[in-house]
C-alpha cells in the first residue's frame, strides 16, 4: 500500500515515516500543501495523511481542492488543534478522519488500516486467503497451511497487494506504484528480486500448487492452481 504523508514539521514526519515503512508502506512524504496537491493528484495512493497547519497551501485547503476535482482519496487530518468545532469543521471539508497530536503511532496504523479496508469496498476484513495461504492484517502473520512463514515488510506489502487483487493480473508498473514509493528508480530489477524472495518463501516446497505466477509480457498473479 501507498501513502501520502504532508507534514512539515521534521520530527513528526520522521516519526511517522518510521512507523510505516516498518510496517512494509511505501510513503512518499513533502512538507508543504503545495507539493501535497500536486502529488494526491497525479499519483495512485491509497490513503493520505495530512497536517493542517502547512506552509504554501493549508491543509483544510488542500483537501477541498481534492473534493472540489472529484478526487475522493481517503484523508486523516492531523491537527493539535482538538476542540469539537475544529473536527467538525475538518469532517465537512472532505476528511476521512482527524487524529489530534500528540497520537500514539499505534493509533494511527489502526485508522491507516480502516481507512485502507473502507476504500476497498470490504467490510473490516481483518485478514486475506487464496487457497491455503492466509494473511492477518493486523497481526501480520503469514502462514501457508500449518507453516508459519517470515516476511520483511516488502516482501508483505507485496504479497498483500497481490492477494488483494487475487485473480487479477499485476503489472511491474502497478506493483511499483503500490509497494514501492516515488524515489525507487524503475530501471532496477528490485521488483523482480522481491518477488523471487516471496515465491521461494511462499511455494517453497508446494510441487505443483504454486501461487504466484508469471504472465509472460504482463505480469504476476497469485491464484489457486485447478
Amino acid at each position: 500500500m501507498r501513502l501520502l504523508l504532508v507534514e512539515d514539521d521534521a520530527k513528526t514526519a520522521s516519526f511517522i515515516l518510521k512507523g510505516l515503512k516498518e510496517g512494509g508502506y511505501a510513503v512518499d512524504h513533502v512538507s508543504d500543501g503545495e507539493t501535497g496537491l500536486h502529488m494526491a493528484l497525479s499519483e495512485p495512493y491509497d490513503t493520505a495523511i495530512i497536517d493542517v497547519m502547512l506552509p504554501k497551501l493549508d491543509g483544510l485547503t488542500l483537501i477541498g481542492e481534492l473534493r472540489r476535482k472529484k478526487n475522493r482519496l481517503p484523508v486523516i487530518i492531523l491537527s493539535a488543534r482538538s476542540s469539537t468545532d475544529d473536527r467538525i469543521k475538518g469532517l465537512q471539508t472532505g476528511s476521512d478522519d482527524y487524529l489530534t497530536k500528540p497520537f500514539a503511532f499505534s493509533e494511527l496504523l489502526a485508522r491507516v488500516q480502516a481507512l485502507i479496508r473502507r476504500a476497498s469496498g470490504v467490510a473490516e476484513p481483518t485478514s486475506l486467503t487464496v487457497g491455503d495461504l492466509s494473511i492477518n492484517l493486523l497481526t501480520r502473520q503469514v502462514a501457508r497451511g500449518d507453516n508459519k512463514i517470515d516476511l520483511q515488510p516488502r516482501e508483505f506489502a507485496l504479497l498483500e497487494y497481490l492477494m488483494r487483487n487475487a485473480g487479477r493480473v499485476v503489472s511491474k508498473t502497478m506493483i511499483m506504484e503500490h509497494v514501492w514509493d516515488y524515489n525507487f528508480d524503475p530501471q532496477t530489477n528490485v521488483v523482480e528480486a522481491c518477488m523471487c524472495r516471496l515465491r521461494d518463501k511462499i511455494d517453497k516446497g508446494s510441487g505443483d500448487a504454486k501461487l504466484i505466477q508469471t504472465i509472460r509480457g504482463m505480469g504476476y498473479v497469485i491464484r489457486q492452481t485447478p
